[in-house]
């Protein structure tokens, strides 16, 4: 199974997320993970969704919503040519016999903490999958009292990426 990650312009009008969600589930296909956020036209959005499936479900996938009147382009995130990161808040148990711990594991991570308890702390740490996956099997070792991953946001790569129309269709002006 291949996952995808698409990064789409969607008109930012009500309806739009509802109409996209009911593409994946009236076919059946599930969403890994999605994003939604306004872009620097407020008429707009980005959205980032990664899906699963073999090549032809994929394809379809990415077929069936470039036929949405809402969905002004898509573009495939590749690896080689994007950055893509997650953020995730961790809020861990941490007393006066393992903070010192926590906070080191931190700073191996560039993670940050934002709040102190006198019985935890609050965890913030952007990056890849492989990254926050890590640090989270890390934090395996101490108590994890709850934690929230926003998924996976992304932007193809500067000039390489504009000469990258394989990965890349328009289906309408922006």
């Amino acid at each position: 199974m291949k996952k995808m990650v698409l990064s789409m312009v969607v008109e930012n009008t009500s309806g739009v997320l509802s109409r996209v969600a009911g593409l994946f589930s009236r076919r059946g296909y599930n969403i890994d993970s999605l994003t939604v956020g306004v872009t620097e036209n407020p008429k707009l959005s980005r959205m980032t969704v990664v899906a699963k499936g073999d090549s032809g479900i994929l394809e379809q996938i990415r077929n069936q919503l470039n036929k949405l009147e809402d969905v002004k382009e898509i573009e495939e995130l590749v690896p080689e040519h994007s950055v893509c990161r997650e953020l995730v808040l961790v809020r861990v148990g941490a007393d006066n016999a393992n903070r010192k711990e926590v906070m080191a594991l931190t700073d191996i991570f560039r993670a940050r903490i934002v709040d102190v308890a006198s019985d935890s702390v609050l965890i913030e740490l952007t990056g890849n999958q492989a990254k926050i996956d890590a640090f989270i099997k890390l934090l395996g070792d101490f108590k994890v009292l709850e934690f929230v991953r926003t998924g996976i946001t992304g932007l193809n790569r500067g000039a390489g990426a504009e000469d990258d129309y394989e990965n890349t269709t328009h289906s309408g002006e922006v």
